[in-house]
């Protein structure tokens, strides 16, 4: 019997819910099982850092990465698994942008450790403790991994073949990559996108769209919005026109906004900038027009004023990956490997 290709998922900086994801194949997992060799999946499977690395190179057949990488620890499996995989695929919005920890990169390593350790206004800290790097015991030397500078998209630190987007992705987008590689269907040319569009969110919303003028913009909880009239035009933010389409625009259908996890569309390098410009035009100016020049910006200024977080609504998962990412490390300024 002809040996099966192997198939790996690793985790790193991300919640899991890209493990779930999996998961969620359901029936079809008999499929994967019997297509592929299981060897590695640290949540589910018992093979150690020790195993992979006694594999030959090249010898994982595919790699599922998801997680930003935030510690030398995920560094380190990035490198061994890039290594050991023929094909490497950034698995979800954390690998592929940086996603939702991305986000620490506008705070210093030492900055989190303070807020987690000692300011939490459920902590019992007394002795004011930070956990080390190294700690002697008995037995030897505990070793946690360090944080490194900045969370990275798996892409800025090894080459990655594809991407796959979504937080998480969609199962059925999921088994349509897997199921083209159990049929051995020609993949598309190395660094393209798998299991989602190339269009907008927007494209697939079947919510009605007019004349785009915003006199107002509206947090979640302050609007019962329109079912079937588009979020944005009733000034809720939806980030659906910066957004690869792919997921069915699943959160629309349930008067959820768009919040961004399938990345910037073809054709858009950075989809905060993106968000940004098209918010900028669609702002109703009429109303303003002869008004003093100092009073038309003080209303204009009120009206981006009900979005309380920039970073957290237009780059919620890209940060790392956009083209703010120097301008925020140099902001920060500070060593995280110092900071500990």
């Amino acid at each position: 019997m002809a040996t099966k290709p192997k198939l790996s998922v690793y985790w790193a900086a991300s919640c899991g819910g890209c493990e779930i994801a999996v998961a969620n194949l359901h029936e079809r997992l008999l499929d994967v099982e019997a297509a592929f060799d299981f060897v590695f999946c640290p949540c589910l499977l018992d093979t150690k850092k020790q195993d992979v690395e006694a594999m030959a190179d090249g010898s994982i057949a595919v790699t599922l990465f998801n997680g930003a990488i935030r510690t030398e620890e995920n560094l380190e499996m990035a490198r061994l698994l890039r290594r050991k995989s023929q094909v490497l695929i950034a698995f979800g919005a954390c690998a592929a942008q940086g996603g939702i920890p991305g986000l620490s990169n506008v705070s210093t390593a030492a900055d989190h450790l303070r807020t987690i350790y000692l300011q939490g206004p459920t902590l019992d800290n007394p002795e004011g403790t930070i956990p080390r790097r190294q700690t002697v015991v008995d037995e030897g030397v505990l070793a946690l991994p360090g944080l490194l500078d900045q969370v990275s998209p798996l892409a800025d630190v090894v080459e990655v073949d594809y991407t796959i987007p979504g937080c998480p992705p969609e199962s059925h987008q999921i088994w349509a990559v897997v199921d083209a590689v159990i049929r051995g269907v020609a993949l598309p040319p190395p660094g393209s996108v798998l299991g989602a569009g190339a269009s907008t969110v927007c494209d697939e919303c079947p919510r009605t769209r007019g004349d785009k003028r915003i006199d107002q913009l509206r947090r979640t909880w302050e609007i019962d919005p329109d079912p079937d009239r588009c979020l944005l035009e009733q000034g809720v933010v939806c980030v659906g026109l910066a957004t690869r389409g792919g997921c069915g625009a699943l959160c629309p259908q349930v008067q959820a906004p768009c919040i961004g996890c399938y990345g910037p569309p073809e054709g858009v390098t950075d989809q905060g900038g993106k968000m940004v410009s098209a918010l900028g035009s669609m702002i109703d100016i009429e109303p303003l027009k002869g008004l003093p020049e100092a009073e038309i910006v003080a209303r204009i200024d009120a009206i981006f004023d009900a979005i309380p977080d920039y970073a957290g609504c237009f780059y919620k998962f890209g940060l790392p990956g956009s083209s703010l990412k120097a301008a925020v490390a140099a902001r920060v300024g500070v060593s995280a490997q110092d900071d500990q």
